[in-house]
């Protein structure tokens, strides 16, 4: 098993900025990719950024190509995500997520553990 465990949200005005991290624990050595995804009320969990383990192969939903960065701390076994220029839109609940088999990286259904979540607002 694997746990995750989501910090870093709040309220901010549109243009700021926000960091999610991402704590991983437990059986770790079975994770291939980490992920984040997000869900706005009445709306279906969207797919956000992914990362490898290693580091090397970083994927953005193009919403949010250019503002938003996924990086990784393997020594923490955390994934962060910097969020930049944030825009009302992006108010959404988000999930960090652990899959431990190749797949189709924007698919939630393709992860096999999940966060609490962690909300983020933006105000116009």
């Amino acid at each position: 098993q694997v746990q995750l465990v989501e910090s870093g949200g709040g309220l901010v005005q549109a243009g700021g900025s926000l960091r999610l991290s991402c704590v991983a624990s437990g059986r770790t050595f079975n994770i291939y990719n980490m992920g984040w995804f997000r869900q706005a009320p009445g709306k279906e969990r969207e797919f956000v950024a992914t990362i490898s383990t290693s580091g090397g192969v970083i994927y953005y939903a193009d919403s949010v190509k250019g503002r938003f960065t996924i990086s990784r701390d393997g020594a923490k076994n955390t994934v962060y995500l910097r969020m930049n220029s944030l825009k009302p839109e992006d108010t959404a609940v988000y999930y960090c997520a652990a899959k431990t088999i190749r797949g189709i990286y924007w698919a939630a259904s393709s992860y096999d553990y999940w966060g609490q979540g962690t909300q983020v607002t933006a105000s116009s």
